[in-house]
């Protein structure tokens, strides 16, 4: 193909030398006419002697006939990409790049250019992801085999180029927080260019930040004694002063920026919710508060406070605060309800998650404790100028975690107490509303013409309300929406039910009596829905969910819910959700409780809806887990549950609902109902695998278990147990999974109960198999296998399979693993059980590994990660990073050993600090074959530690690595 002439054409030099017109490839030719074409386009432009070209292509011994070669190399090069794109000049050549014809390291220039431009306004999000765009243009070795004096130094200098946009980028990653992410690339890249400093004082401060100091000291004392040996040299002035301020514990270094921050140096959040537009009086608090959060620039905090009991307008009043003192925080502004009037408060270390995930951390750089997300929150935070709008918290406790540190920021506070205990708060208290302000917010919602007409009744009304700011809006809202009532209608209709209001001063009450003006209004259909749905516990609802407990059509239920979000009863969480605020929650079930006939009606209500629950848990187990008999021995349910059309929607509505479903397992087991609630957990055992929802499948399975036990249910105790054990095996804690499995083996022969009976065997197995007793596991196994197979589960026999190849792994019996894998993998494939395949062909993985046929093992290992990423299982991935680390490293592929030691520990693993000893131990093998022995060291120790701790018999092992003779 020859292009039009100038036009269309795209070139590529950083990687082999290409050309294109519009999608379509050139032949380029031959290696030498490559040279030449590359040796001309990195000129920018500007014309090549016939000489300069020659000397480029064949340096000081040129062919007899390198000019004629030369000219036809250039008349073959001009037929192809046309006469105006190669054009003769001056006894020379050139070729004009630009808009017609691009290269793709003019454009990695532009995009480097506007990245150090975007980071040098503080933008430091668009300046990643513009040097992440020029190093994606690279496509391995620049001018790759293109030969050639000339090429040789552009490859160089190309290559020396694609380091120094990896090291902006990679310090952009550490001041945006992403450092646990960078410590995998710095590892890798230090062992590739072992002499680059800038790398090294990189990946110690990443290493510092993630928590692992003695790492970082290890990387400073493996670079001096290398550029000693190596050039005679000491580390360079950084290096040597970032090492002291390491030992120094400088509090300085775990803020991601050295100099403050230009307004737009990460991602702003902009959380807020919507002010209402009718906001109305506070005038004096407006001000008040107004002035406080104005002066945050000038002190080290603003902290306000805002206390009154329910429904005055507390969050209201701090919402419309928060939006009129904007542009006193330029970098953002972040809002949460911590819940504090429910019985389940929002934890300070969810929330300081979630605000590290909108000031955009990965969740790998997410610490695990309260304390050190908080550290990283303040770090954060400082130098920019944000407002947190903490709402509705429940004391100063649940609130301490949460306040920024740092002048610039402020956070404002809502309460239903008053924080005398939150030191240098500035506290409001707020009342209720004046008579004015009552009349003028009433008359905003209802309307100036029929308030007008009628304006004692419309005082009688907001009277009767206490001038209480939610029962005022409610009662406005009525009459809004019913055109044919009068003013006065509303007001004898409150007359006689509402005088107690004005003597009500107690919190509660008030509220109480503001909700019952609403209640009162709603027909029967919709008094019985808003009772009946606040009797669940979850932090919402979704309309399928509502309507299983109201007994109604999703479509009849959809009208009823919206009804009640137009009467400000119920709030629109997001299309299909619906939530209470938590005082009209109580409210609700107060009415529930007084209201509700027949009572047993309460009852058949959260029946229903566990009933749904565990319909729709198990079609999604049946469809994620195809042959698992797991779902023919769950209670049976009245409810058909919902379908899904595919595995992904099954998984999104399981993890969507995994809060929701999880209150419900462990409000049902409470109210009795406790062998449908593990019934539920059991079908819902993938949340136990998804590290996101862990901890609380294991608290549901505690409460479960104790209420089994309570109740004398031995099957429900005996799964409940179950999935203890499975939880205690996760978070890498075998001694109490170990007690927990011995137990429900017990109770699962006494109920005669063939899923915990075929499930706790295998368990049991995979938990001797941790501790070294391989044995036992082999028997455990075995005895799972045939509990299986009489049971008639396929997916339950791959998996005692796939345990049984570990086994014999470890044992030495590398035929019988990789046969027991291969049985797994066959099984779950025949099945069409994607996530289970993953655990097969990562055993197959492994087992091939051990045997020695690491090829085969890779490309196993290789596929479970893409399913365990498909399905959600990041700790999986982790687990498959840390048995690729073990193969490379098997392979003497130290570099890449580390890397994927590195991922695994960043993805925090199954098995937990065992597991993390474990990557450890092998992370420190690979840095020390890397020449990074005191690095190794320091990984080495703290393995030990872990396992020491542990009482684990791999502490014995990583001795053996810390003994002076392996030093050596």
């Amino acid at each position: 193909m020859v292009a039009d002439p100038g036009r269309g054409l795209r070139f590529a030099v950083l990687g082999p030398v290409r050309a294109w017109h519009d999608s379509e490839p050139l032949n380029t030719g031959s290696p030498q006419q490559k040279a030449l074409l590359a040796a001309l386009l990195l000129r920018g432009g500007h014309t090549a002697t016939a000489q300069e070209l020659v000397d480029g292509l064949w340096g000081d011994e040129p062919p007899q006939q390198a000019l004629a070669a030369l000219r036809t190399y250039a008349s073959r090069l001009r037929k192809v990409l046309g006469a105006q794109a190669l054009i003769s000049e001056s006894g020379g050549y050139a070729i004009r790049t630009g808009p017609g014809a691009e290269l793709d390291a003019d454009t990695a220039a532009q995009f480097a250019a506007d990245a150090e431009k975007a980071a040098s306004t503080g933008d430091r999000c668009r300046a990643r992801e513009l040097y992440n765009k020029a190093l994606a243009l690279w496509d391995g070795e620049p001018l790759a085999q293109v030969p050639g004096p000339y090429a040789e130094a552009q490859r160089v200098r190309l290559t020396e180029w694609r380091l120094s946009l990896l090291e902006h980028r990679l310090d952009l990653d550490l001041q945006v927080g992403s450092h646990a992410e960078a410590v995998s690339e710095l590892t890798a890249l230090t062992a590739a260019h072992p002499l680059r400093e800038r790398l090294r004082e990189l990946l110690m401060l990443a290493l510092y930040r993630s928590g692992r100091q003695a790492e970082a000291l290890a990387v400073y004392a493996d670079t001096r004694r290398l550029l000693a040996d190596e050039l005679g040299v000491d580390p360079c002035p950084e290096l040597a002063e970032l090492h002291q301020r390491i030992l120094q514990a400088d509090e300085a270094l775990t803020s991601p920026s050295e100099e403050p921050a230009a307004p737009s140096t990460f991602i702003r959040p902009h959380q807020l919710p919507a002010t209402v537009p009718d906001f109305t009086g506070r005038a004096a608090f407006v001000a008040e508060l107004s002035d406080q959060l104005a002066t945050a620039e000038a002190r080290i905090m603003a902290v306000s406070a805002v206390a009154g009991i329910g429904g005055v307008g507390k969050t209201t009043l701090a919402i419309h605060v928060a939006h009129a003192a904007r542009d006193h925080f330029p970098d953002g502004q972040l809002y949460v309800d911590l819940q504090g009037a429910s019985a389940t408060p929002a934890e300070p270390e969810a929330v300081l998650g979630a605000f590290l995930r909108a000031l955009g951390t990965a969740d790998s750089a997410i610490p695990d404790s309260v304390q050190e997300r908080a550290a990283l929150y303040r770090s954060l935070l400082a130098g920019r100028r944000i407002l947190t709008l903490l709402d509705n918290a429940r004391d100063a406790a649940q609130v301490r975690p949460l306040l920024p540190g740092t002048e610039g920021c402020a956070a404002l506070i809502t309460s239903r107490a008053r924080m005398v205990d939150l030191a240098g708060a500035h506290l409001v208290d707020l009342d209720v509303m004046s008579p004015d302000e009552a009349m003028t917010l009433f008359t905003k919602i209802v309307g100036a013409e029929r308030v007008n007409s009628e304006r004692e009744a419309a005082m009688d009304v907001v009277g009767a309300c206490g001038f209480l700011p939610l029962a005022i809006r409610i009662a406005a809202a009525r009459l809004a929406a019913r055109r044919t009532w009068t003013v006065s209608v509303l007001a004898t209709k409150l007359a006689d039910e509402r005088r107690r209001l004005d003597e009500l001063q107690a919190g509660d009450l008030a509220v109480k009596a503001t909700f019952e003006l609403g209640y009162g209004q709603l027909d029967p259909e919709q008094a019985r829905a808003f009772r009946l749905l606040g009797l669940a516990d979850g932090p919402d609802i979704s309309l399928h969910a509502a309507a299983a407990m109201l007994n109604r059509a999703p479509e009849t239920t959809e009208d009823l819910l919206e009804s009640l979000v137009d009467t400000s009863l119920l709030e629109s969480a997001a299309p299909g959700r619906y939530r209470y605020h938590d005082l009209v929650r109580l409210y609700a079930r107060a009415c529930a409780h007084s209201d509700e006939q027949p009572p047993s009606e309460r009852d058949a209500a959260l029946s229903r809806l566990l009933d749904f629950y565990l319909a729709t848990a198990a079609h999604v187990l049946a469809m994620n887990r195809p042959g698992d008999r797991t779902v023919d021995h769950l209670c049976p349910t009245e409810h058909d549950g919902l379908a899904f059309e595919s595995q992904d929607a099954s998984l999104d509505w399981l993890f969507g609902e995994a809060d929701c479903l999880l209150a419900c397992v462990r409000q049902s087991a409470d109210a009795g109902a406790v062998r449908l609630a593990t019934d539920l957990l059991f079908a819902a055992k993938d949340l136990a695998d998804s590290g996101v929802h862990s901890l609380r499948h294991e608290q549901s399975a505690i409460a479960v278990r104790d209420a089994a036990e309570r109740a004398g249910d031995p099957r429900a105790e005996a799964r409940a147990r179950n999935m203890l054990t499975h939880a205690h095996t996760l978070a890498g804690r075998f001694p109490q999974a170990d007690t927990e499995a011995q137990h429900a083996m017990l109770l699962a022969l006494a109920a005669d109960d063939p899923l915990s009976g075929s499930y706790v065997p295998n368990d049991r197995g995979i938990i001797a198999t941790y501790q070294n007793r391989y044995r036992d596991a082999e028997a455990y196994l075995y005895q799972a296998i045939d509990a299986f197979r009489t049971d008639g589960s396929r997916p339950g026999e791959a998996s005692a399979l796939c345990n049984l190849s570990r086994v014999h792994s470890a044992l030495g019996q590398h035929e019988s693993a990789i046969e027991f894998a291969e049985r797994g993998v066959a099984i779950y494939s025949d099945l069409g059980i994607a996530l289970r395949l993953g655990n097969a062909r990562y055993t197959l993985g492994c087992a091939l590994t051990h045997a020695g046929r690491t090829a085969e093992g890779l490309r196993q290992l290789t596929q479970a990660l893409g399913i365990f990423h498909d399905s959600r299982q990041t700790r999986w991935e982790g687990v498959v990073h840390f048995r690729i680390a073990e193969a490379h490293m098997m392979e003497g592929r130290a570099s890449l050993a580390a890397s994927h030691a590195e991922q695994a520990i960043a993805l925090r693993l199954i098995g937990g600090e065992y597991r993390r000893a474990t990557v450890l131990v092998v992370l420190g093998k690979a840095l020390a074959a890397l020449g990074q022995s005191d690095r190794a060291r320091a990984c080495w120790q703290d393995a030990l530690a872990i396992f020491e701790g542990l009482g684990s018999a791999e502490a014995d092992e990583t001795r053996e690595l810390l003994s002076p003779s392996v030093a050596a």
